[in-house]
């Protein structure tokens, strides 16, 4: 779309386009109505991003019809998250898509070029968080990112983590993600010398209150530089990392 607004201004600028022709594009609904959403064509042109679908609660139809639309726009990217494998499949049925079971992620259109500035590197402290790290991953790859993995590396086996200082030491942005006590975030912050984005996982047992421990954990991070979304937040980390990377 930003593209395309381009292209438009410029044709004015040569003489091959009439400001008024120019003026009746830029009046255009910048939002289609669909009856069950009214989506938001120039997110992308303000934010860098086109709009991100939020697949829980929604039918496999609406999701597809979302998609579909945004694709008429323009947007060659589109992406949407919480999705069930049974919805993924009904959505298949209507539009083309990838789908990524690990973090319930169906991709529509292709993944683009990578423009951000450095490496995101996204590690996790346990197996059980790879479903979390799959959506911030993907998040930041579908947002034009190279993301470097870095699964199970853990406070339990601190070896496993300082393994891979390289990576850690050349990235651009961290996503560290764990559950128990989360102390991941911390023990990378005290390594990094770059923005560390924490997210808690629901994963632990009792005392743990589903992600609680972690998130509190977190935020009374003594190390610096480390900020903080919401448990199980994925796409949240995953897109604060690219908007980080593409400064």
């Amino acid at each position: 779309m930003s593209t395309d607004i381009k292209a438009l201004l410029e044709g004015v600028k040569k003489g091959s386009v009439e400001v008024d022709d120019a003026l009746l594009e830029l009046k255009k609904a910048p939002f289609k109505e669909l009856g069950y959403a009214n989506i938001d064509l120039h997110r992308k042109v303000r934010q860098g991003a086109a709009e991100v679908i939020y697949g829980a609660g929604k039918t496999a139809g609406q999701i597809a019809g979302i998609a579909q639309a945004l694709l008429e726009s323009g947007q060659k990217t589109i992406f949407a998250t919480r999705v069930s494998e049974e919805k993924a499949e009904k959505i298949g049925e209507i539009i083309q898509m990838k789908y990524y079971s690990d973090a319930k992620f169906c991709l529509f259109g292709e993944m683009p070029e990578v423009t951000g500035n450095g490496k995101i590197v996204v590690a996790t402290g346990g197996t059980s968080d790879i479903p979390v790290a799959e959506e911030a991953a993907l998040t930041a790859e579908c947002l034009g990112n190279k993301v470097v993995r870095l699964f199970d590396v853990g406070v339990a086996g601190l070896h496993r983590l300082l393994a891979h200082m390289d990576e850690i030491m050349d990235a651009k942005v961290i996503i560290a993600i764990a559950g128990m006590e989360g102390a991941l975030a911390s023990v990378i912050g005290g390594l990094a010398d770059c923005p560390v984005i924490a997210v808690p996982t629901s994963i632990g047992y009792g005392a743990s209150f589903h992600g609680v421990s972690a998130l509190l954990s977190m935020l009374n991070s003594c190390a610096s530089g480390v900020s903080v979304v919401n448990i199980d937040n994925g796409f949240g980390a995953g897109y604060l990392a690219s908007m980080i990377n593409h400064t």
